[in-house]
């Protein structure tokens, strides 16, 4: 049996730190300097999302993706509004109700489809908006990429958007795979804005630590008539860090000299190799090529508990037993021949 690539295809999130990244955190660990945001390295990474997005932004760092997502859900909803989002969303599924209890927001999940949600979904709930006995859908939330490893392209979220604004709602994007998903759609910053300026995106969460970051993530308006609240709501929602620095100096050492694509690019190469590697092995199920750095195989039930056991993965659909296997910014090709020869000794075991 192979030694085991341990937690190597359970998540990005269990990645390392990015040398440069490190690299950036020591830079900007020199003498004082003023809390709270009011500091160079966060003038500098403002300045470099102003670049990415093409136009002035509005950008807040924050602690994690939660926080990000609870932060910009808290700007965006009207009294007693809602969010529309997919029942497979992060914010529905993989938040502990930090939406539902730190805003008292009612999530209107609808079922999604490979992962994504279709204007018509958004449409069902029009007849809510002033009725008093309904909650009011103000916000539609998507992921990009999806939970299911999908994308939306940029004609998809500008309907979803279209048909947002067109009843009065604004446009959350949860990009906590943003880069991968850039990298998937064209690899750069005119592909990136392709689906959020462009289509008419609101708000953005923009994912750092399962793209080579210690921590930390940013919420960005594009919509900058929506910010104009943030600056309190980051801090009564615990996202306020005191220092704030080293947060924005790994954003510089990512955005500047385009890191963030480099690092999503190899994960989501490594995803294509790992699929290439396993896609033959009897037992396991998979649909196409991954988009970005995720596979989702259906295993024999027989086969799951004895491969976790040797390297862990999470499930996924227990129903149809799916589960994750995940690429990162460091994974190998040694350690996807480690695990795709483990795969094999499993099954050919049962």
């Amino acid at each position: 049996m192979p030694t085991a690539p341990v937690h190597r295809f359970a998540s990005d999130n269990n990645a390392g730190v990015h040398p440069v990244v490190l690299d950036a955190i020591a830079r900007a660990n020199t003498g004082h300097a003023t809390a709270y945001g009011d500091d160079e390295w966060t003038l500098r990474a403002n300045g470099l999302f102003d670049e990415l997005f093409g136009r002035p932004v509005d950008t807040f760092m924050v602690w994690g993706g939660t926080g990000a997502n609870v932060l910009a859900l808290a700007t965006m909803l009207s009294p007693a509004g809602a969010v529309v989002c997919t029942d497979s969303s992060h914010i529905n599924v993989d938040e502990t109700g930090a939406p539902e209890r730190v805003l008292g927001a009612k999530l209107i999940d609808v079922p999604h489809r490979n992962g994504k949600l279709v204007p018509e979904q958004i449409e069902e709930f029009a007849h809510f908006r002033g009725v008093m006995h309904h909650v009011q859908p103000s916000v539609v939330s998507i992921t990009q990429s999806t939970e299911w490893g999908t994308l939306y392209s940029a004609d998809e979220i500008a309907a979803i958007c279209d048909t947002a604004h067109r009843l009065g709602m604004k446009v959350h994007l949860d990009g906590a795979r943003i880069a991968n998903a850039t990298v998937a759609l064209g690899g750069t910053a005119a592909a990136l804005r392709s689906f959020t300026v462009d289509a008419g995106v609101d708000v953005v969460s923009f994912g750092g630590a399962k793209n080579g970051m210690m921590h930390g993530e940013a919420v960005v308006y594009l919509d900058r008539s929506l910010s104009s609240s943030a600056q309190y709501v980051r801090k009564q929602v615990t996202q306020l860090p005191s220092k704030v620095r080293y947060i924005s100096a790994q954003f510089i050492a990512l955005l500047e000299d385009d890191l963030w694509l480099a690092n999503a690019r190899h994960a989501n190469d490594m995803a294509q190799v790992l699929h290439r590697a396993v896609c033959d092995i009897p037992g396991v199920r998979l649909a196409g090529p991954p988009a970005v750095n995720s596979l989702y195989p259906a295993l024999p039930p027989a086969l799951i508990e004895p491969l976790r056991d040797w390297s862990f993965f999470y499930d996924w659909d227990v129903h149809h037993h799916q589960v994750r296997w995940m690429t990162a910014w460091d994974t190998t090709p040694a350690d996807v021949d480690a695990f795709a020869q483990g795969v094999r000794h499993f099954s050919d075991a049962l």
